[in-house]
């Protein structure tokens, strides 16, 4: 009798395995962005195993893919590294921008680890601990590193004590998991340099707020611009009666991200050559008010709008990003932003409670900024898919918010 092995095959594993790429800011303490933290993510069905060799190959084909420089948008770009890498065994990632590999927990186990560290800190690169944790082999590793990620997750214990032995090695600290006000405080209370996490928490205290006249014609566009039938002429005549927001609509059009022949100089021609959509955006980064770090505040923006766009094919959803995103930044009352918007009851049910036709695809991408993977998986989409539309999205958008960005010069 010939007996059959059960054992699947290399290319049948590799297949049923999802790869998917996370992507964070790393900002400083008044939010203003100093890098960008991104990882390969290897998830297999529980009845595969794969040996090291083979999960490092998958992150390394993925990173083979991605174009760093765009995900670092000019900043500093914090790279999960791979046993290969550190070892020398495959290329670092190239990237235009400054790169700090981060150095994985496991990695402290390999022979001859600090012999590694040390030659890549002779030639040059920039080293992190990743999820450190004091008092195991981590620790010989600390004296050779520039940073330490200390995971909140861990709980206050646990990551009090890892913030204090790497500040005594007069290492930076950058905590991960900043997601809620109380992980802020934590982080303010024991010094800790850098957060990681979404650029804004979703549990913020919203705030009672004055709006300026320009800013109250931004919601008022946004009305109009969200209508079922876009009334043209009463957007041109807000936008003309703004001469600030003028001045920005012809600075778009005429920038290279619209590619637009000749320059435009009739503010009614721009509007019409922009359309509802990209005004929309700029209505809200008017909102939003120019800030010394513009530009990642929008590209926030937008890549959670675009990425809600990308996942439910509908221009709809663009909005409900957009507009959860501006709450968040702006900590508003999504009642208020509602009422003040008159954006439908499918967009408002999105933004109020993360129900309607819009909500499970918003409830995705606030998860996946998170990057809580069981979080996107309740809402019923699979994690790789909003991976993918969220990757994309941050390409799209970094053009747009650049753009923007000038036209608030």
């Amino acid at each position: 009798m010939t007996s059959t092995s059960c054992e699947p095959t290399r290319s049948a594993r590799v297949s049923a395995t999802e790869v998917t790429v996370h992507r964070q800011p790393v900002v400083r303490p008044d939010r203003s962005v100093r890098g960008y933290a991104v990882r390969v993510v290897i998830r297999a069905p529980i009845t595969l195993a794969h040996s090291g060799e083979e999960l490092d190959a998958l992150a390394h084909a993925e990173y083979a893919t991605l174009d760093l420089a765009a995900l670092a948008g000019g900043n500093v770009l914090f790279v999960r590294a791979t046993t290969a890498m550190l070892t020398g065994a495959w290329p670092l990632p190239g990237t235009t921008s400054g790169l700090v590999l981060e150095v994985p927990r496991h990695f402290a186990d390999v022979p001859d680890a600090a012999d590694h560290l040390r030659r890549l800190r002779a030639s040059g690169v920039v080293l992190a601990l990743a999820d450190y944790v004091p008092g195991g082999g981590q620790d010989a590793l600390l004296p050779l590193v520039d940073f330490a990620k200390v995971d909140l997750g861990r709980g206050d214990d646990v990551a009090a004590a890892a913030v204090a032995h790497a500040h005594q090695g007069w290492v930076t600290v950058i905590a991960e998991r900043v997601d809620s006000e109380a992980a802020v405080r934590f982080c303010a209370s024991h010094g800790v340099e850098m957060l990681q996490g979404p650029l804004f928490q979703r549990d913020a205290t919203p705030t009672a707020r004055e709006f300026t006249t320009g800013q109250t014609q931004c919601l008022e566009l946004m009305t109009l611009l969200t209508a079922a039938e876009v009334d043209l002429d009463r957007v041109i005549a807000v936008v003309l009666s703004d001469p600030e927001f003028t001045m920005r609509v012809l600075q778009l059009v005429n920038s290279t991200a619209y590619g637009v022949r000749g320059r435009i100089d009739s503010a009614r021609r721009a509007v019409v050559l922009l359309g509802p959509l990209p005004l929309r955006t700029l209505a809200m980064a008017s909102l939003i008010g120019a800030r010394s770090h513009a530009t990642a505040g929008l590209w926030f923006v937008l890549t959670r709008a675009v990425a809600c766009r990308s996942l439910a094919d509908d221009d709809v959803a663009y909005t409900v990003g957009l507009l959860s995103a501006v709450g968040s930044q702006l900590q508003l009352d999504p009642a208020d932003l509602i009422a003040r918007t008159g954006v439908s009851d499918d967009v408002g049910d999105a933004l109020r409670t993360l129900s309607g036709p819009y909500g499970p695809v918003l409830a995705a991408v606030l998860a996946h900024e998170e990057n809580d993977l069981a979080g996107v998986e309740a809402t019923g989409l699979a994690p790789v898919d909003v991976a993918h539309a969220y990757l994309d999205a941050v390409a799209d958008a970094l053009g747009t918010a650049t753009a923007l960005s000038g036209s608030h010069a």
